[in-house]
């Protein structure tokens, strides 16, 4: 889709698509020889997530950090951006009943409609998360520097190197947490994160087991490679890292 087709769909003008290619927060899937700026499927999926977070009043600078994180869940997000937007869809209705009434004539001296301390308050909370799930951090700063240069293909390797681990976690599910073949995996996990993206310690790859676990978000994706993954990989981390 070329530039100005983007700009139809998305209400985004075409210089706010030059800005953010020149500030890296959404370079074009192609630039053709002709010069014309193109945008795939998975452009506009990002350049979607970039216009909820702008809806939660986060600066494009801290936008780029997040959706460029190699922590950064797109389902986990969209599930609370729509959190918010129901939010945002029971107040309208509240005051178009209020309107609807007002027009019949009825006498109501009412304001709670109008109020916005429910939407608020989830914006506030879903912000906070965010930043502190997917803001800068060391180890961020660290794999920015490795992700800038992966291309689509080597991002497909990277996906399909960590579902094979899951994978094998998965196999080995029969195993006891502390065998040898199940803490090499955890191993092969820490040097594959170490590797692709930042500095994996022990402390770090601890605090990974735990949100495992913790983060019914992360423990749902975590259990399609199999039942109870998630607490399996965790205790077998917590055995690591103890050694």
């Amino acid at each position: 889709m070329k530039i100005n087709e983007v700009a139809k769909l998305t209400g985004v003008t075409v210089r706010t698509l030059h800005y953010y290619d020149e500030i890296g927060l959404l370079k074009p899937s192609e630039i053709t020889q002709s010069g014309y700026r193109l945008y795939n499927e998975e452009a506009l999926a990002t350049l979607q997530q970039i216009l909820f977070f702008k809806e939660l009043d986060f600066p494009l600078d801290q936008i780029k950090d997040i959706v460029t994180s190699p922590a950064f869940d797109k389902a986990e997000a969209l599930k609370n951006h729509r959190e918010l937007l129901v939010k945002k869809r029971q107040r309208l209705d509240k005051l178009i009943i209020l309107v609807d009434n007002t027009i019949k004539g009825e006498d109501i001296m009412s304001f709670k409609e109008f109020d916005m301390s429910d939407i608020e308050k989830a914006k506030s909370k879903y912000a906070s998360e965010v930043k502190e799930r997917w803001g800068n951090s060391k180890a961020y700063a660290e794999s920015e520097k490795k992700v800038n240069s992966y291309n689509k293909e080597q991002w497909q390797l990277i996906k399909d190197e960590s579902d094979d681990i899951w994978k094998a976690f998965a196999a080995n599910m029969d195993k006891a947490v502390e065998s040898a073949e199940v803490q090499a995996l955890v191993k092969q996990w820490q040097d594959f994160i170490t590797a692709r993206f930042y500095n994996c310690t022990d402390e770090i790859l601890q605090c990974l087991g735990l949100m495992y676990v913790e983060d019914e978000r992360f423990k749902e994706n975590l259990d399609k490679y199999g039942d109870g993954l998630a607490e399996f990989v965790s205790q077998a981390i917590a055995v690591y890292c103890v050694k």
